[in-house]
Order: structure tokens, then C-alpha cells, then sequence
């Protein structure tokens, strides 16, 4: 049995969708803290049982069964995230399974100068620690992270970001996929992937210049100091520690480390990955939420 986690989430939701087009129902289980929330899954046959990386006994039993655990990275930095994926892989080793897969990052690196990166590093020495084989997706940076950074900026013609570096921007839709066909064929990677990325690395000049083709209004790119960028996030509310961490996303950029891409999700895609011009129509076409709501 493939075993999907975090299958009520962005992403693995996603992932089990694809898959169900892959192998029959029967063969898929998921292992979400709330199954309530994975109904559909279940009316479609999936195995729906409840787990939770910081609970190693539910894994157990959501885990029961698997050949395959794919392991979805938690939204969390730092020395938890860490702990929690290794909850993940011990209980998936003790449950027999035969492969252990987890979504990292094209920059997962020991002296990222993103945290995530770092993290998901750790976790992948985990995976090479931990007696079974994996495989490690190197996803591309999630172009939904290009799209909350740039908000408003095709109404108020502005751009105001730190300094940044080319990025290949790259779809969930696109990674879902991916993640499905490594699944259905389970011989494809040993190890980390080649970057599972878009065919462009861009700036986010580059997004502005496409928002302005899109729009036909102008918008301007402009960069704001480190400092300015940290105390214009504390003073809407956000952590000092989240700022200095969503800084290192530019910081790490500027460096090069998001820069290359690869043809391999092409290949697995059997087409070309969603370009980042797709996704921001779609965006820039979404309605602002009403205050009402």
C-alpha cells in the first residue's frame, strides 16, 4: 500500500488525486490528523486513517500496510520540523515499509541561507540514515510563494521587496503530478532527485515586467533595504524570528542557490511545466476576498 501524509493539505491532497488516476483506490492509504476532513477521499475507496508526526503510535497504525510512506514535509522551520520528519521516517521504516519518499527542496542544503533548505538537509540525512531505500524530491520553489510576495502589486503598481535572484518558480500542480508518477513506478529515483523545477528562473522584475504585460499597467519593481524589509514584517504583526527567515528566501536567492533548472519534471510531466506567466493570470483573474466574508 502507498501511504500519502498531509493528504488534506495544498499538496498532498493534490499528490493522492494524481495517484488515484495511477493505481487503484484500494492501494492508496492516507495519514492525516483529521480524517473528518479526508471524506472524499474515503467515499473514493482510499484508506483514511488519522496520524501525526508528533504522535509515533498513530503512525503505527496509519502506517500499517505500506510498501510506500511518502512523507510531506510539515509547515514548520527549524528543530522541530526536523524531529517531526524523523517521527516520520522511523515509523515508516517500522512498518515495513520498502521505500520512504519526502518532499524537500531544489536548495536543501547544510549552509542554506534559508532555514527550510537547511531543514530539509537534516531530514534527508535522515533519510540516508535510516536503512531503507529513498528517494528525496527536490521540488522547485513553490510559485504560490512568488504570488503571496507580490500581493497587491498589480493595484498599487508597486513592487517593494528586498533584493532577490533568479528563482525557478515551479506549480504544485506540477509537482503533484511528479510526485504521482514517482509513486506509480517506484524503481525511477534512489536518493535525492535532479531539481524538479519550471523550464525559467526569474526575479521578481521579471514578474512585475509580466504582470504589466498582463495588466497593461505599469508596475515597479523596487528594492527596499534588509532592515526596512524585517521591520516592515514585525510592524504588521510578524515574528522577528519568521522575518529574519522569510528574509533568507531573498537572501538565499541573491546567491544563486534557486537559480537552476533541470528538464527532469519535464520528462516525468510528459509536457512542459506550467510557466509562472500561467499562474499569475490566474491570480491577477482571482477576486480579492470581500471584507464581508
Amino acid at each position: 500500500m502507498i501511504i500519502v501524509t498531509g493528504a488534506t493539505g495544498l499538496l498532498g491532497r493534490q499528490i493522492v488525486g494524481r495517484l488515484l488516476t495511477r493505481v487503484p483506490a484500494g492501494r492508496i492509504g492516507v495519514s492525516v490528523r483529521d480524517p473528518q476532513k479526508a471524506g472524499t477521499l474515503a467515499a473514493q475507496g482510499v484508506r483514511v486513517r488519522q496520524g501525526s508526526f508528533a504522535d509515533a503510535g498513530s503512525l503505527a497504525h496509519a502506517f500499517e500496510g505500506a510498501t510506500q510512506v511518502l512523507i510531506v514535509s510539515v509547515d514548520l522551520m527549524g528543530e522541530e520540523a526536523v524531529r517531526l520528519h524523523r517521527t516520520a521516517i522511523e515509523a515508516a521504516v517500522a512498518a515495513g515499509a520498502r521505500r520512504v519518499l519526502y518532499t524537500s527542496h531544489m536548495g536543501a542544503a547544510a549552509a542554506s541561507r534559508f532555514q527550510p533548505c537547511r531543514d530539509h538537509a537534516a531530514t534527508e540525512d535522515a533519510l540516508r540514515a535510516c536503512g531503507v531505500p529513498f528517494t528525496s524530491l527536490r521540488n522547485g520553489f513553490y510559485t504560490s510563494s512568488a504570488l503571496r510576495f507580490f500581493g497587491d502589486a498589480a493595484q498599487t503598481g508597486r513592487v517593494d521587496l528586498p533584493a532577490d535572484g533568479p528563482v525557478s518558480w515551479t506549480a504544485h500542480e506540477d509537482l503533484a503530478e511528479a510526485a504521482a508518477v514517482i509513486l506509480a513506478d517506484e524503481d525511477r529515483f534512489d536518493g535525492p532527485t535532479p531539481p524538479l523545477t519550471a523550464a525559467q528562473a526569474l526575479t521578481y522584475a521579471d514578474i512585475a515586467g509580466l504582470a504589466a504585460e498582463l495588466t497593461g499597467r505599469p508596475i515597479t519593481r523596487n528594492t527596499v533595504p534588509d532592515e526596512r524589509f524585517l521591520h516592515g514584517m514585525t510592524g504588521h504583526g510578524v515574528p522577528a524570528e519568521l522575518a529574519e527567515q522569510l528574509l533568507g528566501a531573498f537572501t538565499a536567492a541573491r546567491a544563486g542557490e534557486f537559480a537552476a533548472t533541470d528538464p527532469t519534471l519535464a520528462t516525468l510531466l510528459g509536457h512542459a511545466p506550467t510557466d509562472l506567466a500561467t499562474l499569475l493570470r490566474r491570480h491577477l483573474s482571482t477576486p480579492a476576498p470581500s471584507a464581508a466574508r
